[in-house]
């Protein structure tokens, strides 16, 4: 049975995570075309300041204070958007976070704490949509990340939830197309984006963490969501970069291990120690940096030379 999604302008969108980065891009630019958008998210003040700027800008937002990983707090978000609106169109599964660190020195705890987040977030938001969208019909949008298909070093817990993710999701859609279920799921695949998630993420390295290059700005993947929330597609990749490298994961897993670890170790650490102070050059920057120095100053010398 072939699956009919609405014009954006005619939906309601339930948003998990819906007031920083891609969230709210997603919750504004839905906004902006018309739809009617339910933001959810732990943080009150912030859920009051983003729908104040969305209704003053003439949409038409709700929020609801939730913790997705409370299931509960799910099935509520999900009854409120039913009784402020009527229906539920689409719902995307976004809130996440993220942790750095070598496997080995990540607390357990952290690392259930976020595949509470991560994982069973989406587990209970999708479970809370389709028993709403099995008569009705519309999608279920999982934000995973390139990472679900190759995972990287220094973010080995959130690679792990961002696969499981993956799985979880390609299963349902599995499910719901042999059972007939007028339901589209589709797992969207960021690369880097530039949101606060890396300022928010717990940190067990000495240094700040930062994106590896290039980030890609949070809209970018908005339209994205948007464009799964009117028309069926199974998964959306963000980024040349992101589609290379699962590629390369996926044909040459040895090379591209060797590959990752030339170059996503220095590209995910800032030179800012934890805390704020700069970070002494390392020695080989530091012959680097002398060298360089060095030839800058010949280089004026001959030219001085050169006028004489």
């Amino acid at each position: 049975m072939g699956i009919k999604l609405k014009r954006l302008e005619d939906q309601v969108l339930v948003i998990t995570g819906g007031t920083s980065g891609i969230g709210l891009a997603t919750a504004t630019r839905a906004a902006e075309r018309g739809a009617r958008v339910v933001l959810c998210s732990w943080n009150e003040p912030e859920l009051r300041e983003t729908v104040s700027t969305i209704e003053g800008r003439g949409g038409i937002a709700r929020s609801v204070v939730a913790d997705v990983t409370h299931q509960e707090d799910l099935e509520r978000l999900a009854s409120t958007a039913i009784e402020e609106f009527g229906t539920i169109d689409t719902w995307v599964n976004n809130a996440g976070v993220s942790i750095y660190g070598a496997l080995t020195e990540v607390a357990i705890e952290d690392m259930r704490r976020l595949f509470e987040v991560n994982f069973w977030g989406t587990v209970y938001g999708a479970r809370a949509a389709i028993a709403r969208l099995r008569g009705s019909g519309g999608a279920v949008i999982n934000i995973g990340n390139v990472v679900s298909d190759r995972a990287i070093p220094l973010q080995g817990a959130y690679s792990a939830s961002k696969h499981a993710v993956k799985g979880f999701t390609d299963a349902l859609r599995m499910e719901l197309e042999e059972e007939g279920a007028p339901i589209s799921v589709t797992l969207i695949k960021p690369s880097a984006i530039d949101t606060p998630y890396f300022q928010h993420a717990k940190n067990y390295m000495a240094v700040e963490p930062k994106p590896p290059a290039p980030a890609y700005g949070p809209e970018v993947v908005a339209n994205a969501v948007l464009r799964a929330a009117e028309h069926p597609i199974r998964d959306i990749t963000i980024g040349g970069g992101g589609r290379l490298i699962s590629a390369l994961g996926t044909g040459l897993p040895r090379l591209t291990d060797f590959s990752v670890e030339r170059a996503m170790f220095d590209a995910q650490r800032t030179d800012v120690l934890a805390g704020g102070k700069e970070r002494p050059l390392s020695p080989r920057k530091a012959l680097l940096a002398a060298g360089l120095g060095l030839a800058v100053f010949a280089g004026i010398r001959s030219l001085a030379g050169s006028k004489d």
